[in-house]
């Protein structure tokens, strides 16, 4: 019997937010019970944490720079996104029975939707907008990116009720005993943050305390970091001005766990939890505070690049399993899926396959480091690149200063070592990896012999 497939994707969740990670105290019972009941992934990185280009990569098996997914559509300057004549995995699943649905947040496409990329069915943001306004007409948020209390009970905010369009989704499908996978992408807790009050009573923002890296000066970083808080008119929050944001972060982040809860009951109820894969995940992190900035533009800390992953598949992954090995979620995700149900895996996909660490056996050959980029956006053009092993994370800023971090010393990543001479052979170690990771996977970026230059000669200031 194949199994059912449930991807459940948040949008800008921190890894360290996830009770199960041990981090900070978010109240996730039912994502800590599906990492509880499978395998958790401690060291899962995002390709780029952007939101567009990030869901894109997932989708292809590509990193997003090679079919020119580069940022958000519809904020800056136009760029392309995944065309509907691209590959997409989801295609593989119709052709051996699947029914695919998409329901939630899509950044695939701005003109092209998700049943134009191997999905039967579709439920998007804009039908709960049509929703909410014919049931609460007169209720309007009051105040901006820094979030809100939502006035609307919990049963109608929007991550329950697209938790029970999912719901829906499974009885349908069940009935119709076809195999099904279904993507279930909330678009929390992105900011604005907005949860309802019964969550958003959970925290109390005079009882959380500052992140470690709110201490942040500046000193010897890329010049844009410090211009993102007058970007956003931010550059004076204190600690009191941001605990009222997290706690809202904190509860969206609850509220969501709340949603994802829901889905789970009906698949115990109709005796489908046994023969159902569940994933879940996020495309990226957030700043929310953290070296006092926001959102997650114009830098590679693990705030943003690291992500939670966990998945569940019962009689296969057994209970409890965490691995630590460096992981690319939304490129290693694609050929693991395809290899459990038994389909060939395109050479041009960027990732490997997880189903052996899934199942607690040793492979030897697994990549020792994580490599993330960035492209720029909202604020002007900035390509960033990253690498980062156990130790060490080197940051590739192409038109300002590099990035060096001790994480042993410096977890919080607040030291930039790139000017120490002594570090030398570290910095020009990881440079060439991450030349020979980039061009190996297809980034335009360092095909130019000037990039290339900066990289294996070490032509960078």
């Amino acid at each position: 019997m194949k199994p059912n497939i449930l991807i459940i994707v948040a949008d800008q969740q921190r890894y360290d937010c996830i009770g199960y990670s041990r981090v900070y105290p978010v109240l996730t019972p039912t994502i800590d019970k599906i990492a509880g009941e499978g395998v958790w992934f401690t060291n899962a990185y995002t390709p780029i944490p952007v939101c567009a280009p990030a869901r894109q990569a997932f989708l292809n098996g590509r990193r997003p720079e090679t079919f020119g997914a580069l940022w958000n559509y519809g904020i800056a300057l136009d760029i392309p996104a995944l065309s509907p004549h691209e590959y997409t995995w989801v295609r593989e699943l119709e052709e051996i029975g699947y029914q695919n649905s998409f329901i939630g947040k899509w950044s695939g496409n701005p003109d092209h939707g998700p049943l134009e990329y191997g999905f039967h069915h579709a439920i998007g943001l804009e039908d709960y907008w049509k929703f909410r306004k014919e049931k609460y007409p007169d209720i309007e948020y009051k105040k901006g990116w820094m979030g809100e209390t939502d006035p609307v009970p919990y049963e109608d905010n929007i991550s329950h009720w697209l938790a029970q369009r999912a719901v829906e989704q499974i009885d349908k499908y069940n009935k119709e005993g076809r195999p099904w996978h279904i993507r279930l992408d909330f678009p929390g807790p992105h900011l604005p943050c907005r949860p309802s009050q019964e969550f958003a009573q959970f925290y109390n923002p005079e009882d959380i305390p500052p992140w470690p890296s709110f201490k942040e000066d500046f000193h010897n970083k890329p010049y844009i970091q410090k211009q993102q808080l007058y970007s956003w008119d931010i550059e004076n929050y204190t600690w009191e001005d941001w605990r009222e944001t997290v706690a809202l972060y904190f509860a969206t982040i609850s509220e969501i766990d709340h949603a994802i809860g829901k889905v789970l009951r009906r698949l115990e109820e109709s005796d489908q939890a046994d023969n159902t894969i569940i994933i879940y995940t996020a495309d990226h992190g957030d700043m929310c505070g953290s070296h006092r900035m926001i959102d997650k533009h114009y830098i590679m800390y693990d705030d943003v690049v690291r992500v939670p992953l966990a998945i569940r598949w019962p009689g296969v992954i057994k209970p409890s399993t965490v691995r630590d090995e460096f992981v690319c979620h939304f490129l290693d995700l694609p050929p693991t899926i395809l290899e459990i149900l038994g389909r060939d895996i395109p050479a041009f996909f960027s990732g490997r396959s997880l189903l052996k660490l899934m199942k607690g056996e040793t492979v030897k050959d697994w990549r020792t480091e994580a490599v993330a980029t960035y492209n720029g956006q909202q604020f002007g053009l900035y390509t960033q690149r990253m690498i980062r092993n156990r130790r060490w994370k080197y940051i590739w800023n192409t038109t300002d200063m590099d990035e060096l971090y001790d994480l042993e010393k410096d977890p919080h990543e607040l030291c930039n070592l790139i000017d120490r001479k002594e570090y030398m052979p570290v910095i020009e170690e990881l440079r060439k990896r991450l030349y020979e990771t980039l061009l190996r996977e297809g980034d335009g970026l360092v095909k130019s012999p000037w990039m290339k230059n900066q990289l294996l000669c070490n032509k960078k200031l």
